[in-house]
């Protein structure tokens, strides 16, 4: 019976026995890839949004030829992560709504409403008790923190390109000036917009600051590998796990 358990799971994740361990491929080299690619975008956008809202850097001589142009460098880059986090973002989401290595995010659904859980995991955290059992690969802390990490996401997204079609006003900016003029209207002007796109930006630096001191967490408290597996892929557990 339980050969034939492990041989179901085997083919649903990739898992393999290592001794007392079990495991295998936790996150694909696409998962993994859009996941550093969206972290590091965060950061940068993060220290670029910061100049743009505020330049902190100038100049020592001022010259009156037009040739320092440190604000438009910085707000270059600001919008090429920008553009990196958004395919990065688009991906994932591609892959948890629409792929089969998605389905266990998918199933975390389903312990997303259980408060008796939410409750036990609390526990968890507190060290209380232990790690309970969850369908999906979040428990329901984890889930609701990226439902609102992707509320973020999206948020920011849409002010932002709003945001960059009222700079540049022609090939894509231009095709997106409806978009953004719409966006200017249900905000309640331009200034509304840039307010709310930094408002979403800390609600983001929020998440991904618990994101990583919950990461750290479970990967000294859980002893799972779970920290491991974003580098390498690969993730095992005691079979009792």
């Amino acid at each position: 019976m339980v050969d034939a358990v492990f041989k179901e799971a085997s083919m649903s994740k990739f898992l393999e026995k290592k001794g007392e361990y079990e495991g295998g491929i936790e996150f694909s080299a696409g998962f993994r890839w859009q996941h550093w690619i969206r972290a590091i975008a965060i950061f940068a956008l993060i220290a670029t949004g910061f100049y743009i809202a505020d330049p902190f850097i100038t100049y020592s001589n001022v010259s009156a030829e037009p040739t320092r142009f440190l604000h438009a460098e910085i707000r270059e880059w600001h919008i090429i992560f920008g553009f990196a986090m958004i395919g990065a973002v688009a991906y994932k989401l591609f892959l948890t709504l629409f792929t089969r290595e998605g389905k266990y995010e998918r199933a975390s659904v389903k312990d997303a409403f259980n408060i008796k859980l939410a409750i036990q995991q609390v526990g968890y955290y507190l060290l209380i008790n232990k790690h309970p059992h969850t369908k999906g690969i979040y428990n329901p802390l984890q889930f609701w923190a990226y439902v609102g990490l992707y509320v973020f996401f999206i948020g920011i997204i849409i002010t932002g390109l709003a945001l960059y079609a009222e700079v540049y006003h022609q090939g894509l900016g231009g095709m997106l000036y409806g978009f953004a003029k719409s966006v200017e209207s249900m905000f309640g002007g331009l200034a509304n917009v840039r307010y709310w796109h930094h408002l979403f930006m800390w609600g983001i630096i929020i998440v991904v600051f618990i994101h990583i001191y919950m990461a750290v967490y479970n990967a000294v408290f859980g002893k799972n590998g779970s920290m491991d597996a974003i580098f390498s892929g690969m993730k095992y557990e005691k079979e009792d796990h």
